[in-house]
């Protein structure tokens, strides 16, 4: 048999290797001598012959391939108009921005229509009972329901404009996107409200907005509501529906001071009975105000409208276009709070695709189980829960034989990494990984992180073990969500990525903090299509935050890289003096601490009346113990808290850490207090976003600063 006549036996058509194998062999055929193409083969070398195309089908088949990027990655934005400190994505073709990517989903009323028109009765939102598997609601339904529940809303007096606000006070489950298609569905507006906002800022919200309908899930929320009734401080609430059952006792109360209180399948038999057409919104129409609780004064509520979420949703989308799309069988878990737009924007994007979304039980503690039941394809999540992740895998491999072999294995992959391969099964996967890649159902495919700056190191590691793609995305409210993202295939760290295309951003001086535009750093602002429209009626922080010609001022402090993508270097708000003159920006600071091993939690503090800086440290319960035994010290987590010579060891490793990080010497904090519970949303010294509530934290450990400074003066 002559090798041309081999290789057309090969054809699909009779159960061999197929055209594109052909191709590949083929294309080595002008490199052997004329001779051999036409060689005849005995049959033991035909055996040969035949074992290693086998092999070699094989590895053709099965062999790894890069991710092409969509751009020059060295290129990643380009200046606007030859201004190298104002720059948009690589990936338009002018200086036009993207407002949308389909030309049916220009509002979110209309993407949730496009995912309906693909999924049609396929899953779409998921829930579960402990102990049970997911149950799911199809499109169909979604859909339907939203349109009974709008009506209900009509029925109860709501006005099917944009300048309606209904109120959602719940948790994360089904019922609270139906409820927010169900405003959409009639051009309504959500105003989401939760827990730790307080009741000073509750009533701020509830009066600004005029608000007289809320949905709740709990009758403790409703409780919580009519208080302020009750104190005559909310006079606009005139009704409130609740997802769980409600008890005539509340509803008895409820009467007692002029509010209705309904049960969601009163509200739904009403729209039943008074079922109206859908008014759909238009791209400029308000669809959310959503309040930012922020860490000082009242919270702020950025008007954001159906034209801001498609924008942002549809640069995700180009982004990934090409090499990335999301499809009906990829589910995303559900549990960062949908009173924010980052995880709004995530569910958007998968229904605009038919895509499903499970939602988590409520309880932060089972979120792992969920997962493992689940088996999440997509998952969003914020930088605290990687870094909870790396501090595990790192903590649970105690042998050294298993370390060396995890850290091996790491190496190999990240390596992998810098070459654009990214994969979840190769040799060392098979080996060692699978099992790590199984806490999170085994199945994810795709990460996004955001809401703070996440460390290189952790980010790099858990790319390489969970085998996944791990984007790195920056924004904040008032832009929508995004206005940076990473580039598929540039899977470096220490960036978070280039301009969306629906984004300009420029670095714009700070002479008090030496930061300028021609250095390339400064503070970062964003102008386009996914900016917000202002602060609901508050005309003076709107001044502050949008400038006459459009640009939001975030207040954060940027790089540009060689590579045309943005880092975040600082913070131009929360900047203090210590009494020698040196501006300190603590947030910096914490970021570089919190890549310290036994460091979970930091709070960096300083004062204009003394010359140096204390930390409040929360130590990882993960490997604290641990830690501290490699050292020769025991004890439980809560005694070696109390500990001075582990309190002198952390302070150490801290210094280590920060030196190495290149923090100056004014910049190190010169005394720590270890502290044995989490700071969190529920004891209020978070945000909901997972930011340190600055005020609380001093006041909460007002004690211990005082004793750390005045124990330094002595």
């Amino acid at each position: 048999m002559q090798l041309q006549e081999w290789l057309r036996s090969l054809r699909p058509s009779s159960g061999g290797l197929g055209k594109s194998l052909e191709e590949d062999i083929r294309s080595l055929l002008p490199a052997l001598p004329s001779s051999f193409s036409s060689l005849s083969l005995s049959p033991p070398s035909i055996i040969g012959l035949g074992a290693l195309a086998s092999l070699t089908a094989y590895w053709l088949v099965t062999r790894p391939r890069s991710i092409q990027p969509p751009c020059d990655l060295q290129a990643q934005s380009v200046p606007v108009k030859g201004d190298p400190s104002c720059r948009r994505s690589a990936l338009l073709k002018d200086d036009n921005l993207l407002d949308f990517y389909y030309e049916d989903t220009k509002t979110v009323y209309e993407v949730f229509q496009r995912g309906l028109r693909i999924a049609g009765d396929r899953p779409c939102l998921g829930f579960r009972k402990p102990g049970e598997p997911y149950q799911w609601i199809p499109y169909t339904e979604v859909a339907e329901r939203a349109q009974v529940l709008g009506s209900g809303l009509l029925a109860k007096g709501c006005k099917p404009n944009p300048k309606q606000f209904v109120g959602i006070f719940a948790q994360n489950r089904p019922e609270w996107v139906i409820a927010e298609l169900a405003c959409y569905t009639f051009s309504m507006a959500v105003v989401p409200l939760y827990d730790t906002l307080g009741l000073e800022a509750m009533v701020h919200i509830l009066n600004l907005a005029e608000i007289s309908l809320v949905i709740c899930d709990k009758e403790e929320k409703a409780e919580s509501l009519l208080l302020n009734k009750e104190k005559g401080v909310t006079p606009a609430l005139s009704c409130l529906v609740l997802f769980n059952p409600v008890s005539a006792a509340l509803v008895e109360r409820g009467k007692a001071c002029g509010v209705e209180i309904m049960h969601l399948s009163e509200i739904m038999d009403l729209g039943r009975e008074n079922l109206k057409t859908p008014v759909p919104p238009k791209p400029q129409d308000l669809a959310v105000v959503c309040f930012t609780s922020g860490t000082t004064g009242k919270p702020k509520g950025a008007m954001i409208t159906h034209g801001n979420i498609a924008s942002n949703t549809s640069s995700v989308i180009k982004i990934l276009e090409g090499f990335f799309v999301i499809r009906q069988e990829d589910v995303s878990i559900s549990y960062l709070p949908l009173a924010h737009m980052f995880e709004r924007m995530i569910q958007v994007s998968m229904f605009c695709h038919g895509a499903r979304v499970g939602f988590y039980q409520g309880d932060i503690s089972l979120l792992m189980d969920d997962i493992k039941t689940l088996k999440p394809t997509f998952f969003p999540v914020v930088p605290r829960l990687l870094n909870r992740i790396y501090d595990k895998i790192i903590s649970s491999v105690t042998s050294p034989l298993k370390r060396a072999i995890l850290h091996y294995a790491v190496r190999r992959k990240q390596a992998e990494l810098s070459c654009g391969i990214v994969r979840n099964n190769s040799f060392w996967d098979k080996l060692v990984l699978n099992k790590i890649q199984a806490n999170l159902g085994g199945n994810v495919r795709f990460i996004l992180t955001a809401s703070a700056p996440i460390s290189p190191t952790v980010l790099s590691f858990l790319r390489a073990t969970l085998g996944c793609l791990i984007f790195e995305g920056y924004g904040q409210t008032e832009c929508t969500a995004g206005c940076t993202f990473s580039m598929p295939g540039d899977w470096t760290a220490g960036h978070v990525g280039a301009p969306l295309p629906c984004a300009r951003v420029k670095l714009t001086d700070i002479p008090d903090m030496n930061y300028y535009a021609s250095s390339g750093e400064g503070e970062i602002c964003i102008q386009g299509p996914s900016v917000f429209q202002g602060y609901l009626n508050d005309k003076e922080r709107t001044d502050e935050a949008l400038d006459s010609d459009g640009w939001l001022h975030t207040g954060d402090v940027g790089q540009w890289q060689p590579n045309g993508t943005l880092q975040i270097i600082d913070r131009k708000k929360n900047i203090f003096k210590l009494s020698q003159g040196e501006y300190i920006a603590p947030e910096k600071i914490e970021n570089v601490y919190s890549r310290c091993v036994p460091v979970l939690q930091v709070f960096v503090h300083g004062d204009s009346l003394q010359s140096f800086l204390i930390g409040i440290v929360v130590p990882d319960p993960e490997v604290f113990v641990n830690w501290n035994k490699d050292r020769g010290i025991v004890g439980s987590y809560e005694e070696l808290c109390q500990n001075p010579d582990v309190k002198k060891a952390v302070l150490e490793d801290m210094t280590a850490v920060g030196k190495k990080a290149g923090l100056k010497s004014f910049e190190q904090v010169k005394d720590v207090y270890l502290h044995s519970e989490l700071f969190s949303i529920s004891n209020g010294l978070l945000t909901p976003t997972l930011k340190s509530r600055r005020v609380d934290l001093r006041r909460v450990f007002s004690e211990q600063i005082n004793q750390m400074y005045s124990t330094a003066a002595l």
